[in-house]
């Protein structure tokens, strides 16, 4: 007969969650929603009701209220969806009584903020150091934040111009342009990151995080050059799920924190997030005459639909229109 302790609920979903290698915020984020769904049904005596003993009714309610009280966007309520279908499915192993059928929040249509090439470069020369040379990658190539931040050694083809980027958005790999003109500085910045890398060798340390079929594939690959992320932390941390202290890569503050405050030293009157200069490399391309389809591609993007929204920032005026004033 086994004795031992049932697992707590939250830790059951970590398990799974591990088992089938989400990311960490991912874990953070499902388990935080989780809990909120639990204490959201408190009863009036204060009572916790386990998620086993509602269903697809409690699940409308939650979201209801979030789309209608809390007024919170789109997004985040399908987050909340996500977290607690794959609670029932994956960890309770319980059929929900019928399709969700919540208030849905409204998902507001926006132009995405784009910069000129003059207004690009502006912020680029008000910024230094590594943050400047990822926002510069995050506008030449195209790339998210998190998939410039997480870039291997390896995934730098100087040959070819070109970026590998592994497991973006949606699970795929693709490729996209690496700028010439960031050639010899990159290879100056992996000059000093190898000199880090071997420091932490010699101390001990020197393993990057891999996930867990790569490490189990190749069990000494997590200290190999090739595997080494591209811009590393200036500091050791313990990982959360497994307590090995190593160098995981920037944190993706530190760059926006830096974008923030050279758009205000450029005086740029727009709202500049590092996303805003995946949005200028996408517009940019367009105007400059590339072909949507390929601009698709180096984005990533599923469907050429999402790609399109860069045609009504494109030229001047609202919907390209030139002003009968202008002609």
């Amino acid at each position: 007969m086994d004795r031992r302790p049932k697992r707590k609920l939250l830790d059951r979903v970590r398990d799974v969650i591990r088992a089938k290698h989400y990311s960490l915020r991912t874990e953070e984020a499902y388990t935080q929603w989780i809990k909120r769904f639990i204490l959201f049904h408190k009863t009036k005596a204060g009572a916790f009701r386990h998620p086993k003993e509602m269903g697809a009714t409690e699940i409308e309610e939650y979201l209801t209220y979030l789309a209608v009280d809390r007024n919170v966007a789109s997004s985040t309520q399908n987050q909340a969806l996500s977290a607690l279908l794959f609670l029932y499915q994956n960890v309770l192993r319980k059929d929900l009584e019928h399709p969700i059928d919540a208030v849905r929040a409204k998902k507001p249509k926006r132009l995405p903020t784009v910069l000129t090439k003059e207004e690009a470069q502006q912020v680029l020369n008000a910024m230094s150091g590594t943050s400047q040379m990822i926002t510069k990658l995050l506008y030449g190539s195209g790339l998210r934040l998190m998939e410039c931040l997480r870039l291997r050694v390896k995934d730098l083809d100087f040959a070819q111009h070109q970026i590998v980027v592994r497991d973006g958005k949606g699970a795929k790999d693709r490729v996209t342009v690496l700028p010439e003109s960031l050639t010899s500085p990159l290879r100056k910045h992996l000059r000093h990151v190898s000199m880090v890398h071997q420091q932490d060798l010699d101390n001990g340390y020197g393993a990057v995080y891999l996930p867990t079929a790569l490490e189990r594939k190749y069990p000494n690959a997590n200290r190999e050059w090739i595997w080494q992320y591209v811009f590393p932390s200036s500091t050791l941390s313990k990982d959360p799920r497994s307590g090995v202290t190593r160098r995981h890569h920037l944190h993706e503050s530190t760059v926006q924190r830096a974008v923030r405050n050279a758009a205000k030293l450029a005086r740029i009157n727009k709202h500049v997030t590092p996303h805003v200069f995946r949005h200028s490399f996408a517009t940019h391309l367009l105007k400059d005459g590339y072909d949507i389809r390929t601009v698709q591609e180096l984005l990533g993007h599923k469907n050429v639909k999402t790609t399109m929204v860069y045609t009504h920032v494109l030229n001047r005026g609202g919907l390209a229109v030139r002003s009968p004033l202008d002609t």
